[in-house]
């Protein structure tokens, strides 16, 4: 393949106009939640579906993370949005259930969690039509929201996804607002509601005896996280949560997740939502600028 390299914006969505929240709101709060058990080991590196110590790591979200964090969104009385994999719908059906029956929104997530690869469009085509066909079996959902497994993407694929009914992404990093994808031939894209780096738990709590990457403990994260928040608050972003029951259903980091959820709640004038509910606010404000 042959990269173009010329300078220009590599994403050429435009601007937000300075966004309003919803109840006089001055910010959102976006709490996804990725329920990858294990597809997040064997996505990528299908070898290591024989190395049952490794994809244990996965195996906590339906024995225990899916359960902890189902009930803490209950006891806060949040929505979230649970982005899950097709295999992990169709692996453990019992444990995604309980996602369902809280009233939490599915998201697409993928089939098996592979990195989307511009160079093999109908293998990542493919992921995409199980995703879907999957999530359908299991929950009897088609889901408006998508979240990169891996959190890459690419033009064909972003208009794949409007094609298929995908309303909404949450795997950009480049903003503090949603915006609308541009495409190509002018055909409008999905919302993007943009991710904050920082509060992708994986990046604190995660590792593997096979890996040199530290984990950091409770002070560190939620010193981070109140900071975080707090800065995007005042200039009135959006808070993107990227959680995954493996880590933050893990007994310290529940109660770590807990203690930043209540510090959200305490502000007040925060809008907490559901992927969903963002992407519809936003597309109702587009309605009334193109109205006015």
């Amino acid at each position: 393949m042959i990269y173009d390299l010329t300078p220009r914006p590599l994403n050429p969505a435009p601007q937000t106009p300075a966004m309003t929240w919803p109840n006089g709101a001055k910010s959102a709060v976006f709490i996804g939640f990725d329920v990858d058990a294990e597809t997040a080991w064997i996505g990528n590196n299908p070898s290591n579906v024989d190395r049952m110590v490794t994809t244990s790591h996965g195996g906590y979200d339906a024995r225990v993370g899916i359960a902890r964090i189902v009930e803490l969104m209950a006891e806060l009385a949040m929505k979230a949005t649970f982005f899950t994999p097709g295999w992990t719908a169709l692996a453990h059906p019992e444990a995604c259930d309980r996602i369902v029956a809280a009233g939490h929104e599915i998201g697409h997530h993928g089939f098996l969690h592979k990195m989307p690869d511009r160079d093999r469009l109908e293998e990542t085509f493919e992921e995409i039509d199980r995703g879907f066909e999957a999530l359908q079996r299991a929950f009897g959902i088609r889901p408006v929201g998508y979240r990169a497994p891996s959190g890459e993407n690419f033009p064909e694929l972003i208009a794949y996804l409007a094609k298929s009914g995908i309303r909404y992404s949450s795997s950009f990093r480049d903003d503090i607002l949603p915006y609308r994808h541009a495409s190509a031939d002018g055909v409008p894209g999905p919302v993007e509601i943009p991710v904050n780096f920082a509060f992708d738990d994986w990046n604190f709590g995660m590792s593997s005896r096979s890996s040199a990457r530290p984990l950091f403990g409770r002070e560190a994260v939620l010193a981070l996280w109140i900071d975080e928040f707090e800065a995007t608050h005042a200039w009135g972003g959006v808070t993107t949560l990227v959680l995954h029951p493996q880590v933050s259903g893990r007994p310290m980091r529940w109660h770590l997740l807990r203690d930043f959820l209540r510090h959200v709640q305490a502000k007040g004038d925060v809008w907490i939502a559901t992927g969903k509910e963002i992407a519809d606010h936003f597309e109702t404000l587009e309605r009334q600028r193109r109205a006015s």
